[in-house]
């Protein structure tokens, strides 16, 4: 899955999935610039083994709910490299709670965060995709998108968003020859599941039916894949990576 040549804007790199999304593109040639919001640290690590694949790397701090900020990074990207020919949107930030408690501070913070975060990238991304008659999108979103979740309506309700969003965007670039998809992990050993109280994972770990959880790289090989020419008759797909979770 060569993708030699190629550069990745990837945002909410510094850890978890996007963090092996990152290094997954590097080692198949491409370049990477990615975001992070408070992880300036780990940035700079997972910028130094991407190098080490001998590509190109840049970190960005960004918060993706902000459109200005998010222009002002892709612009840099775009003269430290020359362009960008992969978006892949990641960041993601959850506040979970029972929707009778749930207060609106909760709920817009994440809905800006993992919906508003992706609509920012794909409008500033799509004249340039659209300009060059090429590129490859791939949101994250997430099992619970597709079937809800008790306790995260505003995560359940942001992913399900990015579906529409993605499968929207997937007709309208379609005829500029850009691939929209979406991948949606179920339970992956990411910080975000480490938090989750232990009586929930077990529960969660329970309706895996590989008995396991997932890893980030597992969500990584399949973005990888839709980066590539390979998966050049795909679009507006959602591709659960959960250990038959869903099921």
């Amino acid at each position: 899955m060569d993708l030699t040549g190629k550069t990745a804007f990837v945002t909410g790199g510094s850890a978890g999935i996007g963090r092996a999304i990152v290094l997954a593109l590097a080692r198949e040639g491409a370049h990477v610039a990615f975001t992070y919001r408070k992880r300036e640290q780990e940035a700079r690590v997972v910028a130094s083994l991407a190098e080490g694949a001998g590509v190109k790397a840049q970190t960005y701090s960004v918060d993706v709910a902000d459109l200005e900020q998010v222009e002002s990074a892709v612009k840099a990207a775009m003269k430290a490299f020359g362009t960008v020919d992969i978006l892949v949107n990641n960041a993601g930030i959850n506040q979970d709670g029972v929707i009778w408690k749930m207060s609106p501070e909760q709920w817009d913070a994440v809905l800006d965060t993992n919906l508003k975060g992706c609509f920012h990238t794909i409008r500033t991304l799509s004249p340039h995709f659209r300009e060059r008659s090429t590129g490859k999108i791939v949101n994250i979103t997430s099992i619970n998108g597709l079937r809800g979740k008790f306790g995260q309506a505003n995560y359940a309700a942001s992913k399900a968003g990015i579906i529409g969003l993605t499968k929207s965007v997937a007709r309208e670039l379609g005829r500029f020859g850009v691939n929209v998809n979406a991948v949606a992990p179920g339970l992956i050993e990411t910080d975000m599941v480490a938090q989750m109280p232990q009586e929930a994972r077990e529960q969660s770990l329970r309706e895996i039916v590989l008995g396991r959880l997932g890893r980030p790289e597992d969500v990584a090989s399949v973005v990888v894949f839709l980066c590539t020419e390979k998966a050049r008759h795909i679009t507006g797909e959602v591709i659960k990576v959960d250990g038959g979770q869903y099921i």
